[in-house]
């Protein structure tokens, strides 16, 4: 009996020492759950390389891109050739052409009016001048029949003697007043340069000879054979002087 207790026993206590050594095996090691305080160095170096590595990859995705950016640098060349780009230009340097050819021709017909104008004016001016060239030379007839008249005879002493010589002279006179405020009328002037004692003018006056006269100035009229017209300003007939010549 006593043999049979201690077996049991032995046996009791052989079961719970393999127990606590199966438990002791299947207990997981605290340094392989846990991690220690030396392990976290080993992580964060490999975060960190990790992190670096990602960085990296960024980077080199990143200068594709700035190396496309480089190739699509020359677009606005790509754009220069396009087609429509062309066509517009094209068109636009057509317009500008157009445009300018317009102003010009605008200028042109305006100039054209303007000289039209300024030859009809003077069309209508000038239009008598062929019938006043003639006519002066009547006026110049009652001009010499005037001055042909003795002043003396004309004084009041001898009108009565010659009283018909007067009023033939008269009538001549109102006669040539007339004519003359007629022909101004259409712009036609006489002019006698020795009367206000002008200078000599190459333009109005013709001279036919020269000579000195002390008491007047050098290139001064002082005789007038024939005198000049005017046509609307235009010399129709330059009147025909003497000039003082003292040096």
């Amino acid at each position: 009996m006593i043999q049979r207790s201690v077996l049991r026993s032995s046996r009791a206590v052989a079961q719970s020492a393999s127990q606590s050594t199966s438990s002791l095996r299947l207990r997981p090691q605290p340094s392989l759950l846990r991690p220690s305080r030396f392990a976290q160095p080993r992580i964060s170096s490999v975060a960190s390389r990790w992190y670096s590595e990602a960085t990296e990859a960024k980077n080199g995705a990143a200068a594709p891109a700035e190396g496309e950016a480089s190739a699509a640098e020359p677009a606005p060349a790509a754009e220069a050739e396009d087609p429509l780009r062309k066509e517009l230009e094209a068109k636009t340097k057509e317009a500008l052409d157009f445009k300018d050819k317009y102003l010009r021709s605008v200028a042109d017909f305006r100039n054209l009016q303007e000289r039209s104008k300024r030859e009809q004016a003077a069309a209508k001016d000038f239009a008598i001048q062929k019938f006043a060239k003639d006519l002066v030379e009547s006026v110049d007839t009652f001009d010499i029949a005037l001055t042909t008249v003795p002043k003396d005879k004309l004084d009041a002493q001898h009108s009565e003697h010659n009283s018909d010589l007067a009023n033939l002279y008269g009538g001549l006179k109102m006669t040539e007043r007339i004519l003359m405020q007629t022909l101004k009328k259409h712009g036609l002037e006489r002019f006698d340069p020795a009367e206000g004692g002008e200078r000599f003018d190459p333009n109005v006056h013709e001279a036919l000879f020269m000579t000195p006269q002390p008491e007047k100035e050098d290139g001064t009229v002082f005789h007038t054979q024939q005198k000049g017209f005017l046509l609307n300003g235009r010399v129709l007939r330059a009147a025909k002087v003497g000039v003082v010549k003292n040096s």
